[in-house]
């Protein structure tokens, strides 16, 4: 509640003609006001037959309620962010995928290829929309898709990499990382790149590092290794990156998280993905009683025409 406010502060403004009616009504409602000037206090009850003091529970109070709550809910309080129903999701996604005889083991069912690249067709599942290009790397770095829309296409390719189709041999990830975030600069939006993989090599830390420094697109590393030397290496190279590690998972879990994965949701806030939550639509219900109480039998006619 400290981020508490209105979205259109000026609707309190209404609450000052309100004040002003409310007390000219309940004037006009008192049709002993007058008298009570004229006549003996012990002899007032009997002149004004039928027109019992009444408490505050009256019309012009009804009133005044209903105002005061029609007017906080257009002036429309908030203090949470929601997802805008119509922004569209700008941020850019970059999946560099390592390509390597090491990504046949099966260690992790069917293989490890195999599954990084079911995971490329989970994630996009949950992120529909989202611009995405796909990068492979073994000894070199190549562009596989360049940013597109349709998820479909992506995954495809996807999942057709190998390691026969790699030209060079080796493990040049930092050429892949770099390759992905001159895409992502070069969208004009702001984005993320997914780096799957099962290790690193050492001789990798200071081009890594290098990345690091200058400022690149932010990464997260989604694992496909056992547990090791290949998966610790990852972790520090992730350590060196700043970059959240996320294990594969036989379930979603994994993509889950990458897809509420807090740089993610900074780069879709930049891109104005969110907005204000109005709560003003909760005081209808008040609203409603309030409107009922106006039709309590008596009611209209008093207030219409004064006390009978």
């Amino acid at each position: 509640m400290a981020e508490f406010h209105f979205l259109r502060p000026w609707w309190l403004l209404a609450v000052v003609p309100a004040g002003a009616l409310t007390w000219r009504l309940w004037a006009t409602e008192d049709a002993g006001r007058a008298w009570r000037k004229l006549v003996a206090p012990h002899l007032l009850p009997h002149l004004l037959t039928g027109r019992e003091e009444r408490g505050w529970f009256r019309p012009v109070t009804v009133l005044l309620v209903g105002w005061v709550l029609a007017t906080i809910a257009l002036a429309g309080p908030t203090w949470a962010r929601e997802p805008a129903p119509f922004a569209e999701d700008t941020a850019v996604l970059a999946i560099v995928v390592k390509v390597t005889p090491s990504m046949k083991a099966e260690d992790v069912q069917p293989n490890r290829l195999a599954r990084a690249t079911e995971k490329v067709r989970d994630l996009l599942k949950l992120r529909p929309g989202t611009r995405t290009a796909l990068f492979a790397y073994a000894g070199s770095a190549h562009r596989v898709m360049p940013l597109t829309t349709d998820a479909g296409i992506v995954t495809t390719f996807a999942a057709e990499l190998s390691p026969d189709v790699m030209p060079v041999e080796g493990a040049n990830a930092s050429a892949a990382l770099t390759a992905a975030d001159e895409t992502v600069k070069k969208s004009g939006r702001a984005g993320w790149v997914l780096w799957i993989a099962d290790g690193v090599s050492p001789d990798e830390q200071k081009a890594l590092e290098k990345y690091h420094a200058e400022g690149r697109a932010p990464v997260s590393v989604l694992a496909v290794a056992g547990e090791g030397p290949e998966l610790e290496s990852l972790k520090q190279a992730a350590s060196v990156l700043d970059a959240p590690v996320v294990r594969v998972s036989p379930d979603n879990a994994d993509v889950q998280r990458l897809s509420r994965n807090t740089r993610f949701s900074t780069v879709s806030e930049q891109a104005g993905g969110e907005r204000w939550k109005d709560f003003g639509y909760w005081l209808v219900f008040p609203l409603a009683l309030v409107a009922l109480l106006s039709f309590r039998r008596g009611w209209m006619v008093r207030s219409a025409g004064g006390e009978a």
